[in-house]
């Protein structure tokens, strides 16, 4: 049951801010100059920060647990547990509590956002093959659900080309098809989505990894890179004035799932915000990670089944969504299970 520093240390090393120190033969962790964590020499006593006003009550009530300070130690806010008398949990709860009191509140708001959004991440099952049909039957069930994608890929061939003045145009249309809303310019008025896709093409059209790579190959500098490329399109202003606003994630995820559609699998607000608690760079490269994981499992379940090794353009047919690849098949999965509303019932 005792708890050890290997333990302490493997937590206080995921905190944001915090360092490990020895200090006189005792493992300490602070942030900054400030100390919430200090075993003593022999590591069974585990000092920790705690507010003053709470200590006398925590000892009283668990006194073969807990212990009051050394004495030059009582004028600050910190009290001692045995290691030997807490567990795992209770460990937990101890050390996060006590770097809580020395960070600042947005750094704990944070941290606490980014844990709960990998809790929703690890409760989402990763998809099998029948998951994904499943799904599929679904998407196929919507009128019309690949009619803009279709008629976007006759006007642009399979990779839409940002240079050119007509993709432009037909990947705002097909943004727009998908609930994208994003204004078309008035008579006179500057064309801010054209001329900002542009710009950000420019930048990015020779970093971004090549067409042909699906989502299970790409490794880790290609998800990097993604990512930073998404960044940079959310940001992309396509309206001014009082209704000024930027592509924003939703759209940039879905373009950039549009130029690479084998290696990008795009999300909504949703499907964000449930599995990664944000929407930055660095959400989308951990969405891009747990989609080439996916990937790879079910790429390893279809070769079991018989499917060939092609990096994944035979799952989706195989799933019945042929007209899309792989990372959109595993979108349309995640739509299915955190965007859609419940249908409405009947009394």
């Amino acid at each position: 049951m005792a708890v050890t520093v290997e333990e302490v240390r493997a937590l206080a090393r995921t905190l944001p801010r915090s360092t490990e120190a020895l200090v006189r033969d005792r493992v300490k962790f602070r942030v900054g100059r400030i100390v919430y964590l200090a075993f003593s020499r022999d590591e069974t006593v585990l000092g920790f920060a705690h507010p003053k006003e709470e200590r006398a009550a925590l000892v009283a009530a668990e006194p073969a647990k807990f212990l009051p300070p050394e004495p030059a130690d009582e004028r600050f806010h910190w009290a001692q547990v045995r290691t030997g008398a807490i567990d795992a949990a209770e460990m937990r709860e101890l050390v996060l509590d006590a770097w809580r009191m020395v960070v600042p509140k947005r750094v704990a708001a944070e941290y606490a956002r980014q844990c709960e959004a990998q809790a929703g991440a690890a409760a989402i099952a990763a998809p099998a093959l029948a998951d994904l049909a499943a799904a599929a039957e679904v998407f196929n069930g919507f009128p019309g659900v690949d009619r803009s994608w279709l008629a976007l890929r006759e006007l642009t061939g399979p990779a839409p080309d940002p240079g050119s003045a007509a993709h432009r145009r037909a990947l705002l249309r097909w943004l727009n098809s998908w609930g994208c809303r994003i204004r078309y310019p008035r008579e006179g008025e500057p064309d801010l989505f054209d001329t900002g896709l542009a710009d950000w093409w420019t930048a990015w059209a020779d970093r971004l990894p090549a067409p042909g790579p699906g989502l299970a190959e790409l490794d880790d500098t290609a998800i990097r890179r993604l990512a930073h490329a998404y960044a940079d399109l959310a940001a992309v202003p396509v309206a001014a004035g009082r209704s000024a606003r930027t592509l924003g994630p939703t759209a940039a995820a879905k373009t950039l799932y549009a130029l690479r559609p084998a290696a990008v699998m795009p999300w909504d607000a949703a499907i964000a915000e449930h599995l990664h608690g944000a929407r930055d760079a660095d959400a989308f490269a951990r969405h891009l990670t747990l989609g080439r994981t996916w990937a790879r499992a079910v790429l390893a379940e279809a070769r079991t089944a018989g499917a060939p090794a092609d990096g994944g353009t035979s799952v989706p047919e195989l799933v019945g969504r042929a007209p899309v690849s792989l990372a959109k098949v595993l979108d349309e999965y995640l739509y299915v299970r955190l965007s859609m509303k419940p249908a409405a019932t009947a009394d």
